[in-house]
């Protein structure tokens, strides 16, 4: 059994749920997540994690979401755990090196997403470099709301997963 997972499943509720938050941002989905241990090995904890996501509400996925920085900012949200803020640093490592017309067309586009939706945009960033992070972020300003909530929950999903696997150290 990974080792991460075993001391977890053995922890108290609260402990379990305030451990495995910066991975998810969602309180409830940290405390779901948490009711069901112990879990066996990674993969169950990665299945019953991407169940719970799809089964919490929009405050739930709102909560997560402002967990996030605007892709290209180097300081976190006050909602962000300390270990959110440095997976998230790690993961936009694909836009310290941009060009400042690509970080400027970043800046901007952030703030028309953030008016024209209401949130910060966010998207799985590992691998992604500045460029295709903007292109994503300008094809996706094209979305209705509800379409853009849908592809807000399902990247936010992703990174979930991506986080379980580093906090496991898979």
């Amino acid at each position: 059994m990974n080792p991460v997972l075993e001391r977890w499943n053995g922890r108290t509720e609260n402990e379990a749920a305030e451990e495995i938050l910066p991975c998810g941002g969602s309180r409830r989905w940290a405390r779901a997540l948490a009711d069901l241990r112990p879990f066996a090995d990674a993969a169950s904890l990665l299945e019953q994690s991407d169940g719970i996501w799809n089964r919490v509400d929009l405050l739930d996925w709102d909560e997560a979401f402002a967990t996030h920085p605007r892709i290209g900012d180097k300081k976190a949200p006050a909602s962000a755990t300390t270990k959110s803020a440095a997976w998230s640093s790690q993961e936009q490592s694909g836009v310290a090196g941009a060009a400042d017309d690509i970080q400027e067309r970043l800046r901007q586009r952030n703030e028309e997403y953030e008016r024209r939706f209401g949130r910060t945009y966010i998207v799985c960033a590992t691998g992604k470099s500045a460029e295709e992070m903007l292109a994503i972020l300008e094809q996706r300003l094209q979305n209705d709301d509800a379409a853009e909530r849908r592809e807000a929950a399902e990247q936010q999903r992703q990174i979930s997963r991506l986080r379980l696997r580093k906090w496991l150290e898979l």
